[in-house]
């Protein structure tokens, strides 16, 4: 598996990005949805990933800084056709890596509730993120979850 940054104008990311809006807008009421498109993940405080297998595109993931000391998870999804091969765990591990290189203290995301969410949701808590305060003006609903990984202590 080989990851890569950047890729939002390659087909098979648009393809599998579009899908990844579609899934979150029908498992969750649009107004509680929030999953970028391809616009909002070229915005400058994002940074961008596709794993990939060659030329086969197994899935993605972004990180978004908050605030200097925090970011967000983005955007995770592994493409359905490369589900529990650990292309998720390599992409959330790369984040956290990437998060901690920033010198980031916290580590944030906002995720759904509805079944179609618990794989995502065992792997985030799997990774040790737990449920944590509402942040980044998203409003808390019962279909959302908001989890937090706290990467190193602050300072006092």
């Amino acid at each position: 598996m080989e990851l890569r940054e950047g890729g939002l104008d390659h087909p098979a990311v648009i393809e599998l990005l579009r899908f990844h809006v579609r899934e979150a807008n029908a498992n969750t009421p649009v107004a509680n949805a929030h999953a970028l498109d391809i616009d909002a993940l070229r915005h400058l405080a994002i940074r961008f990933w596709s794993a990939w297998d060659g030329d086969t595109l197994l899935g993605m993931a972004a990180l978004k800084e908050l605030e200097p000391g925090h970011g967000e998870v983005k955007s995770m999804r592994v493409h359905p056709d490369h589900l529990r091969r650990g292309v998720a765990s390599a992409l959330l591990g790369h984040i956290v890596a990437t998060a901690r290189g920033r010198g980031y203290t916290r580590l944030s995301l906002e995720t759904g509730t509805a079944p179609a969410f618990a794989p995502a949701n065992a792997l985030y808590e799997r990774a040790g993120f737990v449920d944590g305060p509402v942040f980044g003006g998203y409003p808390a609903s019962e279909h959302n979850r908001f989890m937090t990984l706290v990467l190193q202590e602050q300072p006092a």
